[in-house]
């Protein structure tokens, strides 16, 4: 029972040193003054270079992006005015195949007109010849015929006149 006792008390003693849930004494303001050298100290060491690192991606970012968009419409810009080129070059040169082609058709139907032309003129120089053949021919068969008719008839009054 002494030891119970003892126990006791010594809980009785340890019960009102330790106090209640706010006990204030020295120990509060030495917390307080600790916790504010410790953010001034991590403000100073951690948070500013942190947040200047930040603040400085954040800009490049913002350069960056700012940069990005300019060159975007810049190419897009160029683009435009490339197709609008490749348009207007497409054009002319279908123009320039149009008229060429006309061209080309123009010189083929000249070809085609100036050997027609030689073709008939061939053809009435072939004609020609073959009339003067004719007329040549029809001679010489006149001149034949002339010539057999005589001898029938000398053969004919010939034999009459012998006979």
């Amino acid at each position: 029972m002494t030891y119970w006792n003892i126990f006791l008390a010594a809980a009785d003693v340890a019960a009102e040193a330790e106090g209640g849930l706010f006990d204030i004494n020295a120990t509060l303001p030495l917390m307080a003054l600790q916790f504010l050298i410790l953010m001034a100290v991590l403000n100073a060491l951690l948070y500013k270079p942190l947040g200047q690192a930040i603040d400085e991606r954040t800009d490049f970012v913002r350069s960056n992006l700012k940069d990005a968009r300019e060159l975007k419409e810049k190419t897009e810009s160029l683009a435009a005015q490339y197709e609008n080129e490749l348009r207007e070059v497409r054009r002319e040169s279908q123009a320039i195949i149009a008229a060429a082609k006309a061209e080309a058709e123009k010189i083929s139907n000249a070809k085609i007109q100036e050997a027609q032309q030689e073709v008939a003129a061939d053809k009435q120089k072939a004609a020609d010849e073959i009339e003067a053949q004719k007329v040549e021919a029809m001679k010489s068969l006149e001149q034949q015929v002339d010539t057999l008719s005589n001898q029938i008839l000398e053969k004919l009054l010939g034999a009459e006149l012998v006979g």
